[in-house]
Order: C-alpha cells, then sequence, then structure tokens
C-alpha cells in the first residue's frame, strides 16, 4: 500500500482551521492552535498533511537534537558542532501518545550506559525530535496536567530543561505545537488553554453536498492514495512556496501604532486575564499579514486574530464556554480605529481618512484567500460562517417523570468546599484528592521492581550492588550488576477519584429555596472535583425508580449543565438511587480498577414509594459500605423539627454526613479556629 498523505489542499471545509494552521507554519511563535471539536472531523488528517507543506530544514551531521548548520544551538547536549558536515531532510512530525511518560518526553538518564559504563549520558525524548518541526497531541485534553504544563512551558520558551537523576541538560526545543481534544470528553484548566496561542472550534458540516465531496474525495484516497496525491500535488507545491514566501515577509511587517492599539483595547474590553492575549494577538496579525502579502497590518488582521486567539481566554471558571461577542469586538475595532494618540476625539471613527470603504464590520476587506488552497480551486467552499455569536437557544423544556414535577430551579452560587478524601492510599491516575502512590510526587522509599522497572532508585541499586562488587570480579569504573540489585522510587503523591453524586430529586426536596440551596452545593462540589481532576458521575431518583443522568466523565461541564436543567418532584426512591450507584460502581471498577470512587448521596434521608422503603434504602446502603465504598451524605435537611435519617443513612454507609452549611471550606475553618480558642482559654486558666 502507497505512504501517500492525503493533500492538505484536498480537505473540504474547516476555514478556520486551514488557517490558524498556515498562520502557525508562517510564526511559529504565535504559540500553536488547539483544535477543539467533535470526533470524525478530519483534525488529524490535516495535522498530519500539514508537515508535508513545511520547508525542509538542514541539520547538522550526527546531532540528534537537530541544529541548525547556520546556527548551532550553543548548548546543544551533543557539542559545539564545529566543522561537522550537514544534511538535508524534512521536518519531523512527532505525534504524543496520550500515554507517554515524562521520561519518554523530556528524555532521562541513559541507564544502559550509566550502569556497564560507569558515564552520566542523556537519552533524548520526543521534545528533541520535534525540534525545528510539528509536535501533535491528540486528545490532548485526557493527557495528564502536568504533562501539558511541561509541553506549553517548552513551546513557550523554545528550550527544554532537564534538571532529573543527576543529569542537567538545556536544549533547544522550537516546534509548531497543535493539539486536539473533543470538549465532550473534559475540558483543559483555563490555565493550560491560556498557553495555547490560537483555538479553533470545529464540527462536521451539515451541508449534504459538501459531505457527499468529503466522501467522495475519502473514498478516492483509499483507492489510490498515490494517485489521489497526484491530483493535488501542483496546489500542495504552491501552498508550500507560500508558506515560504510569508516566512521570508514576516519581518518586514510593521505593526502599527493604530492596529497595536486595536489589540491592546480589545483585550481590555474583553477582560482578558494577563497579558499573553495581546503579545499573541499582535503576533498573528503580523502572521495574517505577511500570508496575505502585505507589509502592514490592517484593522482585519487584528479582527481575525482577535477571533481565533481570544474565545479560549473568555472563561472565568470551568463552567464557562469559550466565545467571542462578536458585536462587542466591533463596536471595539471601531473606538480606536485611526484614533490619533494626541486627540482621539478629533477623528470621526465612522470616516475612512483614505476614502475608503467604513471601518465597520465588513467594511474592510475580508480573507483574500488564507482560508483555503493558493487559487481556491481545489478546496470546496466552506459552509456559511454567521459573523456574529450564535443565538442562545431556549432553555430545554424539563423532562417528564412520575408525580408532579416542578420547574428547574437555578443553584446558588459555588463556593469553596471542605476536602473530602478516600481513605487508604491508592494507586490511581494523578490528581489532587486522595493519597495515592503516583508516577509524581515525592520519593518515600524503594522497592523491588514489580514488573517492569518504571523508575530507578539510583542510590538503593547501588547500596544493594555494593557489597558484592568483590564476589562477582569488578575490574574498573564499570559497576557488576545483577538483576536482583535493581530498586525502584516508590513515590506518594495525591490521585484523582471517580467522584458519583447520587441527587434525591423527589418532592420532599422540591422546595424552591431549598432546591436552590442543593444545587448550589452540587456545584460547588463539582467545581471541586474539577479542580482535583476527578472524573464525575450523577445518579438521579425521584418518582419510581432512579436514572442514570450523567455516565462517569471527565466533563465537568456536562454535569453542570444536567444539574441546572434537573427536574423535582415525586416520590423518594433512595434504595432505587443506592441500587443503581452500586450497579455503575461495579461497571466502573471493572473498566478502571486503580480509580477509586467516592459516593456523595445528597438527600434528606427520606425514603418513601413502597412497603419498607427506609429499610430496603438502609440494606441497599450495606451492600454499598460492605464493598468497601468510601461515602460522603449530605444532609439536605431542615427546618425546626428534623428526624436525622441523613445521618442514619451516613452511619449505615460508613461515612460522615455534612450539612450544607458545615459544607463551606470558610465554615470548617470558622469551626477549627472556635475549637483552638476554647482549648486555648481552658489551658491558660
Amino acid at each position: 500500500m502507497s505512504d501517500a498523505r492525503y493533500p492538505f489542499t484536498a480537505v473540504v471545509g474547516m476555514a478556520d482551521l486551514r488557517l490558524g494552521l498556515l498562520l502557525n507554519a508562517v510564526s511559529p511563535a504565535v504559540g500553536g492552535v488547539l483544535v477543539r471539536g467533535e470526533k470524525g472531523t478530519a483534525k488529524s488528517t490535516m495535522v498530519r498533511a500539514l508537515a508535508g507543506l513545511l520547508p525542509s530544514i538542514g541539520t547538522v551531521a550526527d546531532c540528534r537534537f537537530a541544529c541548525d548548520p547556520a546556527a548551532p544551538d550553543p548548548q546543544c547536549p551533543d557539542g559545539a558542532h564545529g566543522g561537522a558536515g550537514s544534511l538535508e531532510r524534512p521536518a519531523h512530525l512527532v505525534e504524543l501518545p496520550v500515554g507517554v511518560s515524562e521520561d519518554r518526553i523530556v528524555g532521562s538518564l541513559d541507564l544502559e550506559r550509566a550502569l556497564a559504563e560507569g558515564v552520566k549520558a542523556y537519552e533524548p525524548g520526543l521534545l528533541a525530535r520535534a525540534h525545528r518541526g510539528v509536535l501533535y497531541i491528540d486528545e490532548v485534553n485526557l493527557l495528564q496536567d502536568h504533562l501539558v504544563d511541561l509541553l506549553l512551558d517548552a513551546a513557550a520558551m523554545g528550550r527544554s530543561y532537564v534538571e532529573r537523576e543527576g543529569v542537567s541538560v538545556r536544549h533547544a526545543a522550537r516546534f509548531l505545537l497543535v493539539g486536539t481534544m473533543n470538549p465532550e470528553e473534559g475540558e483543559l484548566r483555563p490555565q493550560l488553554l491560556d498557553r495555547f496561542g490560537l483555538t479553533v472550534e470545529i464540527s462536521a458540516t451539515r451541508d449534504p453536498q459538501e459531505r457527499a465531496e468529503v466522501v467522495r474525495r475519502r473514498l478516492a484516497y483509499d483507492a489510490d492514495p498515490a494517485g489521489f496525491a497526484a491530483r493535488f500535488a501542483e496546489d500542495e507545491r504552491a501552498l508550500a512556496m507560500r508558506i515560504t514566501a510569508a516566512r521570508e515577509l514576516l519581518p518586514q511587517v510593521e505593526l502599527t501604532d493604530t492596529a497595536l492599539r486595536q489589540i491592546t483595547a480589545v483585550c481590555a474590553a474583553f477582560e482578558v486575564d494577563g497579558l499573553r492575549a495581546d503579545i499573541v494577538m499582535a503576533r498573528t496579525a503580523v502572521a495574517l499579514a505577511a500570508w496575505a502579502g502585505r507589509t502592514e497590518v490592517l484593522e482585519e488582521d487584528v479582527r481575525k486574530a482577535a477571533q481565533l486567539a481570544l474565545p479560549h481566554r473568555r472563561r472565568r471558571n470551568p463552567f464557562d464556554a469559550p466565545g467571542l461577542d462578536e458585536e462587542q469586538l466591533d463596536r471595539t475595532l471601531e473606538e480606536h480605529a485611526g484614533a490619533e494618540e494626541d486627540g482621539p476625539d478629533d477623528t470621526d471613527p465612522d470616516t475612512d481618512p483614505d476614502g475608503g470603504g467604513p471601518d465597520g464590520p465588513g467594511g474592510g476587506p475580508q480573507d483574500e484567500g488564507p482560508d483555503g488552497g493558493p487559487d481556491g480551486s481545489t478546496v470546496a467552499d466552506p459552509a456559511p460562517d454567521p459573523a456574529g455569536a450564535p443565538e442562545q437557544a431556549p432553555p430545554p423544556r424539563p423532562a417528564p417523570g412520575a408525580g408532579r414535577e416542578k420547574a428547574p430551579v437555578a443553584g446558588a452560587d459555588p463556593y469553596r468546599t471542605r476536602l473530602f478524601e478516600v481513605p487508604g492510599t491508592g494507586r490511581g491516575a494523578r490528581g489532587r484528592r486522595s493519597a495515592a502512590e503516583t508516577d509524581g510526587g515525592h520519593t518515600v522509599r524503594a522497592r523491588r521492581p514489580q514488573g517492569r522497572l518504571a523508575r530507578l532508585h539510583l542510590t538503593a541499586t547501588l547500596q544493594a550492588a555494593a557489597p558484592h562488587q568483590a564476589a562477582r570480579g569488578r575490574s574498573g569504573r564499570a559497576l557488576v550488576l545483577a538483576k536482583d540489585d535493581l530498586r525502584e522510587q516508590v513515590r506518594r503523591g495525591r490521585e484523582s477519584n471517580l467522584v458519583l453524586f447520587v441527587v434525591d430529586a423527589s418532592g420532599s426536596m422540591a422546595a424552591r429555596q431549598r432546591m436552590g440551596a442543593v444545587k448550589g452545593a452540587v456545584l460547588s462540589l463539582l467545581m471541586d472535583a474539577y479542580q482535583r481532576r476527578d472524573k464525575i458521575g450523577m445518579i438521579t431518583f425521584r418518582g419510581t425508580g432512579a436514572e442514570l443522568a450523567l455516565p462517569p466523565t471527565s466533563s465537568v461541564e456536562v454535569g453542570a449543565a444536567r444539574l441546572e436543567q434537573l427536574p423535582t418532584g415525586g416520590r423518594t426512591p433512595l434504595a432505587a438511587g443506592l441500587l443503581r450507584a452500586h450497579e455503575v460502581l461495579r461497571v466502573e471498577r471493572m473498566r478502571d480498577p486503580d480509580r477509586r470512587p467516592l459516593l456523595v448521596v445528597v438527600t434528606d434521608g427520606r425514603a418513601t414509594g413502597g412497603r419498607d422503603a427506609l429499610a430496603q434504602a438502609e440494606r441497599a446502603a450495606g451492600l454499598l459500605a460492605g464493598q468497601g465504598v468510601a461515602s460522603v451524605v449530605l444532609d439536605c435537611e431542615s427546618g425546626h423539627v428534623r428526624l436525622g435519617l441523613a445521618r442514619t443513612l451516613a452511619a449505615r454507609l460508613g461515612g460522615p454526613a455534612v450539612t450544607l452549611d458545615e459544607l463551606r471550606a470558610e465554615g470548617v475553618a470558622a469551626l477549627v479556629r472556635d475549637h483552638r480558642s476554647v482549648s486555648t482559654q481552658r489551658k491558660a486558666a
């Protein structure tokens, strides 16, 4: 089968994605692009196709770090390269798998040489291979946060720093960073989103003709990859030449004072945190001008740069959706178009001093080809993309359920909650909730490897081997090792958990003020789960049964949306909710045995809807306790007369019962301060 890649110019539609990738190819200083979209939208195809368009690079022969012969890296671990030969090769496309380790990314000590030859030798990682090429991270939102931080730091600084296991290495790491993600599988933290230069939202076209063209081209490629690539070879060459020309023109592009004022005014108007957005917008606007073959940044460059660089920086908390108010953007650009620093009121913003068209939306020239192929002939026109923000759809009607239903109640504002942990020490994915043995954290001890050696404990290995050197006939510097000498590090850190909410949505919880407080509490716990990198799931029970409202997922935003539209009313089948939780946890235990669950039951403890309903609920609670499930009961009982049923349920589950007032972290801190104050007074007395 032919290895011919799918041509970049053969991809149908996806105008913003094409533009974002091409701008980064012209100017990697833009900071990469994050592609957000549903599955099956050719995200990976376009990234792999882009790598074939990049100009080939010259490298120093035998340099593992792709040093440029014209300007080799003085800190290159492979030496100063004085008088070394050179070779020409294509730019590398390095794909980062989701399960990659930190050692594989940044490199590590070459253990074989260290132990066999007694020398410290560095083995390069993927960052070294990606230098002067493309680093592609598919499903970046599923990558562990500390790895994403590491990658984005290297991308921002253009250099990788390795300080570990006695190795201290610096090497250049400048690459075009592309990440793709499906928001349904969980969001990136706002801090990580901000580190990507541009973001592009994509979805499959709904135009039948355009979809048919996509299928037609894909079938043609599968039938004859080489022949299909040959059809677009000329367009690919022209586009590659245009990238090269834009790169050469880039240093000559002037960012005028007017354009810079517009950039900073837009960032200030949208209340973007920090100054990274201003810098990224400026670099993007300059790249847009170079791509269009101009040496001056115009207003349409600033507008397009804002559309690509700002939407993902508007998020204030995990439940905010990325977006940009186009009317506000155009209004801000108009207010600062052509304004003089000495007298901003001397010029009518609605008048073009050059006699051209108006500066308002649509008044300036539109993108002249940067979105498509070099002449637009080989790429199907994308579906219309409305300039304004999408209209807000009316909220969905509550789902029908048994018993009397009440309209959904908005939750109170979220707040910081106290920390709930799963007892014991786990071995799950790195996070911020419960104690666990992880691949990060601090080293607490050494042990013999359990399976494949993951992380060598060098000191413990040397100590184990030292007493046997004479008996093994050691001579010279090399250490004589046996397999039994090897020791691995045991690191203690924090893990993420599966937080499963079981929410009582019955009539006894449906009082408007009460349900608003309950939703605010659950929303606060969802926020806490997001910050601690947990997976979450949600079960609701009311009427005659329980429903899995949200299967376990990393997308806390979906959980918040489901909670917001939660209908209430009917009886209280508490036992059904607990039994459904038992079944969900059983399935999840098989899927991910290392992720420990935390069950959060939100109820007033009442149980109705059948004979011995309360006794059935207690038996279901005993079943969960017998499985060792860590539980917390959020006691929602209110009023002067309280039955204490939620606390009885908590005792059956083997976990604490916490009232809504006790859930707040500041409330817990106040209780601790009061307790300490009383203790101090007693000691003084």
